[in-house]
């Protein structure tokens, strides 16, 4: 049927052109017990400096895509003994279709950090013990 076209977040038309897209990543506070979450994001050109985030709050920042190419954000995380860095966003068919066409949800519970793919949240970055910094 014709609906099925625009099932998606946003138009057909995004996927054919990245760039077009504003896309938002948002880093979710998931801990249990009302544990602060430190979140520490950065890209080659924007510090988004330090967060703390109270349980179930998130942090949202929303970005184009580098024209020349090579947009990348990683995010470093702890919380009590446990630390974790990883890349929130890089510019790849893979990370595109993640998020959606648009926004990329992580989630930081207690066991890993989470992807959110659609509806399910996808294992992805395990928590490392002791502090990085």
């Amino acid at each position: 049927s014709s609906c099925e076209f625009n099932k998606g977040h946003h138009d057909d038309i995004n996927k054919l052109s990245p760039w077009l897209i504003t896309w938002h990543v948002h880093v979710v506070n998931g801990l249990s017990n009302g544990k602060i979450l430190l979140v520490y994001c950065k890209s080659k050109d924007d510090d988004l400096g330090i967060h703390n985030l109270t349980a179930d709050t998130e942090f949202i920042w929303k970005f184009k895509l580098n024209f020349f190419g090579g947009t990348l954000f990683w995010c470093y995380m702890a919380h009590d003994n446990f630390h974790a860095a990883f890349d929130a966003f890089r510019e790849n068919n893979g990370f595109f279709q993640e998020c959606n066409y648009g926004d990329c949800i992580w989630t930081a519970k207690d066991d890993r950090i989470y992807l959110r793919n659609g509806k399910f949240d996808k294992l992805t970055q395990g928590w490392e013990q002791g502090r990085l910094w």
